[in-house]
């Protein structure tokens, strides 16, 4: 990543008051982006966004990614050059509930901003960020390629994959030939980094309960992931839009970012590793009620962005849990969590490429 490239570069970052949107916005901010957000409230409390005082320093705008009218009308205003789409749904389980929800999200709130931006007639860079688990799922023992078939078993998945979908068919349809719209999208699999209270996933319920003194309850204890700091996907959504800026159409396609192969490991190593690191008997138990279905085994093929974009993982997977925890704990000792991250962000910007 060209640090230079990003000074001044005004960009729209939609679901900024979510987990990786806050990091991302922190990480703008430290870059000196002009940054203006468009996003729902913080979807959790206590939330990062607003622990973090992550609104200071950025234009932050509240508003729902399925209001075509406002989306339209602020990327008039805002003329942004890097559009980088993060609002979502994002939770499977809560998509088991929430259906119409999800899709109308996920869907046409995609549907929504890049109609917004063709109409608006913008030049501008964007990259779609959906999901690892738009693929449709094999259980196979290697990593999912980019060329590989879309799906989805569950509403949140199969929503990404349409996503993925559409993108590709407003790409083809109004973002090719003489077009001054270049389009990407980006498939990152499941983070580990401070300041997360997402429900049912992983590792913010680990941290809930620790924080709590209680020992977390694991549903899928063999469930294979492809675990990753919460900085690498972000970093790959950044390299990828300075290759879109620098060399257009040639980048306009579907990259994964995820973690080395080794680094694929099953949810009981997280916690058991977790559980370690924080100490004060510290442990886990098996939930054994009923619950809807969960993949398996998923893994990402990243070689095509280490060859193409030259981006390659930094952190690897232990060092990932240990400034997680270093995070929470520092949090638990009420230090300031916008200094905890800026200074986590600063550590990785110095760590040597991968």
């Amino acid at each position: 990543m060209n640090k230079e490239f990003w000074k001044a570069r005004r960009v729209f970052l939609t679901g900024h008051t979510g987990f990786k949107g806050s990091w991302l916005a922190l990480w703008f901010q430290a870059l000196g982006v002009e940054t203006i957000g468009f996003s729902l409230p913080p979807p959790t409390q206590p939330s990062l966004f607003e622990l973090a005082h992550v609104a200071n320093g950025m234009t932050s705008i509240v508003g729902d990614v399925r209001d075509f009218e406002l989306l339209k009308k602020l990327m008039a205003e805002k003329n942004p050059e890097i559009v980088i789409h993060l609002a979502a749904q994002s939770v499977v389980r809560y998509s088991y509930d929430n259906p119409s929800e999800t899709y109308s999200t996920n869907v046409m709130g995609t549907v929504n901003l890049l109609e917004a931006i063709r109409q608006s007639q913008l030049a501008c860079v964007v990259v779609i960020v959906t999901s690892d688990k738009c693929y449709e799922n094999k259980n196979w023992p290697w990593g999912y390629r980019e060329n590989d078939p879309l799906g989805g078993h569950d509403p949140y998945s199969n929503s990404k994959a349409c996503a993925e979908l559409v993108t590709s068919a407003f790409r083809e349809s109004y973002f090719r030939g003489d077009s001054r719209v270049v389009v990407a999208t980006a498939r990152a699999g499941n983070v580990i980094g401070g300041g997360d209270w997402t429900q049912d996933q992983l590792v913010p319920d680990i941290m809930r309960a620790f924080v709590d003194g209680r020992p977390v309850r694991i549903r899928n204890p063999h469930a294979l992931r492809p675990w990753q700091f919460v900085l690498e996907p972000l970093h790959g959504y950044l390299v990828l839009a300075e290759h879109l800026w620098n060399h257009g159409l040639e980048f306009a396609e579907s990259w994964n970012f995820g973690p080395l192969e080794e680094d694929a490991q099953p949810v009981s190593w997280i916690v058991q590793n977790i559980s370690t690191l924080w100490g004060d008997d510290a442990r886990w138990e098996m939930d054994e009620g009923m619950h809807p279905h969960e993949t398996q085994l998923r893994t990402l093929d990243i070689s095509k962005a280490r060859s193409r974009l030259g981006w390659s993982p930094k952190v690897r997977l232990t060092r990932a849990i240990e400034w997680a925890v270093e995070w929470y704990k520092a949090y638990q000792e009420k230090k300031d969590p916008r200094e905890i991250t800026h200074a986590q962000i600063a550590r990785y910007e110095n760590l040597p490429a991968g």
